[in-house]
């Protein structure tokens, strides 16, 4: 049995859980190893610090890099828990292989998720239901080299910060039919920066119109609901619980197949389909009661209350008995260990 170890800083003592930014402070320790030769080294748990790569790391120009975002909980019994890290696991494999990076040994994923966490479980407070911890597992290219190639060299890290409510607030955004996030047939089902980094221009644009996301278009004919930034896109309307399919240009979020299972267990019709931006439009211009929200490890469940398509505003509905809110509360009781986890997605460091 391993023992919860003090925090060799005093990074913890000083932070404040009751008003902190999301991703601006580390726990005290990170997991790091490294490819070379051809096969993974053992890694190995260390504290929290700086890396130290050459300029001519591949990483700085080409592209190859990989992340997951991943989350634990206390659950009732005030042990910690990983949700999910096998479907994790899988997604950041597939993504590696899509980025010509190497794949993960899954004992060697397990172990440093497992290790880092019983290393800072004193920065989850055994008091507050609405603090969990943020994983983030990446891998980057460092071979020093320039010049256009797969690298030869890798580093893999698992680092953790805390997080509280990524959305404070409903939201509003707009139907991006201007601008693409991800063509199918490109790398928009990785989880990998260069994804993230093209999407930041037409966003940032949407900010500065007092928008707080993007829904994304086909790239083929700006017509069909992809996915936002941050989440994946759902609709709920007539007992019927609707997403946009997976294919080459749409994340296979965890938070969504969580959703997805969770409604078939409450007997919610779920359909994956195309969802063309106008039927929203029609929908809400005949005032019937449709929900529109977004669902992400980061955000969880994002209830949006306006979304402007072809530069008229709507308003979904987003009252208090809304299904999404249901959703989001079976959720938030399995991970917590207050409802039945009858799909075994919790994983107690005690295993």
């Amino acid at each position: 049995m391993h023992t919860i170890e003090l925090p060799t800083t005093n990074r913890l003592k000083q932070f404040n859980f009751d008003q902190f930014s999301f991703g601006e402070v580390p726990t005290d320790h990170l997991f790091l190893a490294k490819f070379k030769n051809g096969e993974w080294e053992n890694g190995e748990i260390q504290p929290f610090s700086n890396f130290s790569l050459s300029p001519f790391s591949l990483c700085f120009h080409y592209g190859q890099t990989v992340f997951e975002g991943m989350k634990a909980f206390r659950l009732a019994d005030r042990t910690v828990s990983i949700f999910r890290p096998d479907k994790h696991y899988e997604r950041l494999n597939r993504s590696l292989e899509r980025m010509c990076m190497p794949t993960l040994p899954k004992q060697m994923f397990l172990t440093g998720l497992t290790e880092l966490l019983y290393k800072d479980a004193a920065w989850l407070p055994v008091d507050r239901q609405d603090i969990a911890m943020y994983i983030r597992p990446f891998v980057i290219a460092t071979d020093p080299r320039i010049g256009v190639k797969v690298s030869n060299e890798y580093l893999f890290a698992i680092t953790c910060t805390p997080i509280g409510e990524y959305y404070d607030k409903p939201l509003r955004v707009k139907i991006e039919t201007e601008y693409v996030r991800a063509a199918e047939g490109s790398a928009g089902s990785a989880k990998c920066g260069g994804n993230y980094g093209g999407a930041f221009y037409p966003t940032q644009k949407a900010n500065e119109e007092g928008f707080d996301q993007l829904i994304w278009t086909d790239a083929q004919t700006h017509q069909f609901l992809e996915e936002a930034g941050t989440m994946n896109i759902m609709m709920y309307i007539d007992n019927t619980l609707i997403t946009p399919p997976l294919s080459g240009s749409i994340l296979d979020g965890i938070t969504r197949n969580s959703i997805l299972q969770i409604a078939r267990d409450l007997s919610i019709v779920v359909e994956e389909r195309a969802i063309h931006y106008k039927e929203i439009a029609e929908h809400l211009q005949k005032s019937d009661r449709l929900e529109l929200f977004g669902a992400g490890t980061a955000a969880i469940i994002s209830p949006i209350s306006s979304v402007q398509i072809d530069g008229i505003d709507y308003y979904p509905h987003t009252g208090n008995d809304a299904m999404m809110f249901k959703l989001k509360n079976e959720l938030e009781g399995i991970r917590r260990g207050i409802k039945e986890d009858k799909h075994n997605w919790n994983y107690p460091l005690n295993r």
